[in-house]
């Protein structure tokens, strides 16, 4: 038994303008013919778009914001243990230097109250067996209730703050105040300053993969009427990895000339840099020699030039990790 399938063409009636492909099968033992529309595509579709008003809690009830669940533990003024989910953060300052991180609040809220009172708080990453216990802690509890005792979560003395940690939580960040910003009418903004981060032991050495799925984050996916709040879970079949590309340009890279000197470690360091940015690397590092009035590129100058950009040693090891897993 075997088919003849052949691509038919029609008028779309529902969407003028638009062309449905069809599949026709011929099957020669039995002399049917089938036509199906399993491999239907619109042809020249377009999809109209409106204008939405803009809202309060905009972020939420109309834009999807994809965001990590997090419970933020602080203590307030009298030394009482407050703890709440926060999904309004991400990175500010993404260098070892003074990494930082911004999150937003409710100016009433009682852990904005805290931070401001103590300096200090700690942004710890639930798993998503904890979502149910996580939402007990969004209730609008009393001042001076601890919302972790209507959980199942224990805490631990945190490392380098007052606040303690969520030990059923195997990613957690420890923070000090570095900037607040208190927006009229509106969220008030902190700048925290990460001076810890602390994961369960097991996680730190293991692949971007493996611990994207021993980790289990919950995504937020904000909330309907500031009621019902929809979250989704990471299953290991859905979590997409795509490689990125050298630009066609890049191989230029790989042999990009120089015009100073570099000494052998330094070679050797600008070796490990992607091709695709290697050219750029060179440029602007013989510009900065040039101006401290060198004409050799040392390592000990390659490692200022990255320290006073914000970079450490730490920046190249990133790059010969990569290659040494290639070549392993």
């Amino acid at each position: 038994m075997w088919f003849r399938e052949t691509v038919l063409c029609r008028l779309n009636p529902v969407e003028p303008g638009s062309v449905l492909l069809c599949t026709q099968q011929k099957n020669r033992l039995w002399g049917r013919i089938t036509i199906s529309i399993l491999n239907c595509r619109q042809q020249n579709r377009t999809n109209m778009k409106k204008e939405a008003k803009i809202r309060p809690f905009w972020y939420s009830d109309i834009w999807l914001f994809p965001k990590i669940i997090t419970i933020i533990t602080s203590l307030d003024s009298k030394g009482r243990l407050n703890a709440a989910p926060y999904s309004h953060i991400m990175q500010y300052d993404v260098m070892p230097k003074n990494p930082r991180m911004i999150l937003g609040f409710r100016q009433s809220s009682h852990t904005f109250e805290n931070i401001l009172a103590t300096g200090e708080f700690v942004v710890n990453c639930p798993t998503a067996e904890y979502l149910d216990d996580m939402m007990e802690t969004a209730r609008f509890w009393p001042e001076g209730v601890n919302e972790l005792d209507h959980t199942s979560f224990t805490t631990i003395p945190s490392q380098k703050v007052k606040p303690p940690s969520i030990e059923q939580c195997p990613q957690i960040a420890e923070c000090t105040v570095d900037q607040v910003i208190r927006l009229d009418k509106s969220s008030g903004i902190v700048i925290g300053k990460i001076e810890a981060l602390v994961f369960d032991e097991e996680l730190i050495d293991m692949d971007r993969d493996e611990r994207i799925n021993a980790m289990n984050l919950p995504i937020g996916l904000g909330d309907q009427n500031r009621k019902y709040y929809y979250h989704a879970k990471l299953e290991p079949d859905n979590i997409i990895m795509h490689e990125l590309q050298e630009p066609p340009d890049a191989m230029r890279g790989a042999d990009t000339k120089t015009t100073l000197n570099w000494s052998e470690e330094a070679m050797a360091t600008l070796m490990q840099i992607p091709p695709g940015i290697r050219k750029m690397v060179t440029e602007n590092t013989e510009d900065w020699v040039r101006e401290k009035g060198e004409n050799i590129v040392t390592m000990e100058l390659f490692m200022a030039l990255a320290e006073e950009q914000g970079m450490s040693s730490d920046f190249f090891d990133r790059f010969r990790d990569e290659r040494k897993k290639k070549s392993d």
